[in-house]
């Protein structure tokens, strides 16, 4: 249970880089950044892959289609979603919406769980925590909606338009972290950090492609961005590369070992880390402190996350039958 929650929390601090990119490179556009990000992720994955080349040998056809669809979906199109969002609306707009995945995921696991009877988790251990985490999210975003109110230049269509993007990335990874983990329970012998360097394989040739298409696209419409990497190609590299083994690598190992340990349901609520660390990662960019009512907002969260955990303790029957059907 603990080391589990230790993955996730690992996970969460990765994954809040990605919201760093747009961020830094705000004239590059979204599908270079994802595609990238990507690219430089699967480059990654390929010395990886080499050294884990007996492990990944054990994977069969339909595992490696199965990795393809979890990169497509989990990776290139998410955070093209993501950085498209981020963009338009900002750092902490996206951030919170992206920060219901939690509550999404988790509802999400126990009525799928329902439907396939399954054992899902007591509603009534449930819902305590999604309050919590419900209610923390709705405080920060009422923040955020209230200081774009207040700015006579903002565009609030712009900004809408990136809300909507956001809600695209959350439908994006609602769906990962569920199949992802049905893949790893269904497979308890296989390696985590073999899973993630496959995805990252898997990942590599649809980021050449998307890559590719950009680049002909800009060239064929006449777009004067400069290919292949942009204006500010040092911190263009750097910033996918670091990005691609740190949030994309790095971070998803961190989430299968977290996913094979915890329920489906325990694990969608710990993704709050992930806003938690891009909300601080965005404040940290803005160079300015949290309004007091964020910071409220930001301990509800964190009380909705420690409320999950000690409901799930409290049943360690339980827990055991859902890891080890």
């Amino acid at each position: 249970m603990l080391t589990g929650t230790l993955f996730a929390l690992a996970a969460g601090l990765m994954w809040g880089l990605v919201f760093v990119g747009p961020l830094m490179l705000p004239e590059y556009p979204a599908t270079l950044q994802s595609f990238g990000r990507y690219l430089a992720f699967g480059l990654i994955a390929l010395p990886l892959g080499w050294l884990d080349r007996a492990r990944l040998s054990q994977l069969t056809r339909a595992d490696w289609i199965e990795a393809l669809k979890l990169a497509a979906v989990g990776n290139v199109v998410y955070y093209l979603f993501l950085a498209s969002a981020i963009q338009r609306a900002g750092g902490p707009l996206p951030t919170m919406i992206i920060g219901t995945l939690p509550v999404v995921i988790a509802v999400s696991a126990n009525l799928r769980g329902s439907a396939a009877g399954g054992a899902p988790i007591a509603w009534t251990r449930l819902l305590p925590s999604l309050g919590l985490i419900g209610a923390g999210i709705a405080l920060v975003n009422h923040i955020e909606i209230a200081q774009l109110r207040a700015d006579p230049q903002a565009d609030l269509a712009r900004y809408a338009l990136g809300a909507l993007l956001a809600l695209g990335a959350v439908v994006c990874w609602t769906w990962y972290p569920l199949r992802n983990a049905d893949w790893l329970r269904a497979h308890p012998d296989r390696s985590p950090r073999s899973w993630a360097t496959a995805q990252g394989l898997a990942t590599l040739p649809l980021a050449v492609i998307g890559y590719a298409v950009t680049w002909t696209w800009m060239v064929a419409s006449g777009n004067a961005f400069e290919m292949p990497f942009g204006p500010r190609a040092g911190d263009f590299i750097g910033l996918m590369f670091a990005i691609g083994l740190f949030a994309s690598w790095l971070g998803t190992l961190c989430w299968n070992e977290a996913s094979q340990r915890l329920p489906t349901a325990l694990a969608g609520q710990l993704i709050v880390f992930e806003t938690l660390s891009a909300l601080a990662y965005a404040f940290v960019l803005r160079r300015s402190w949290p309004q007091s009512e964020t910071l409220a907002g930001v301990a509800l969260l964190v009380a909705g996350v420690l409320w999950a955990l000690r409901s799930k303790a409290a049943a360690p029957t339980e827990l055991t039958s859902e890891l080890h059907p």
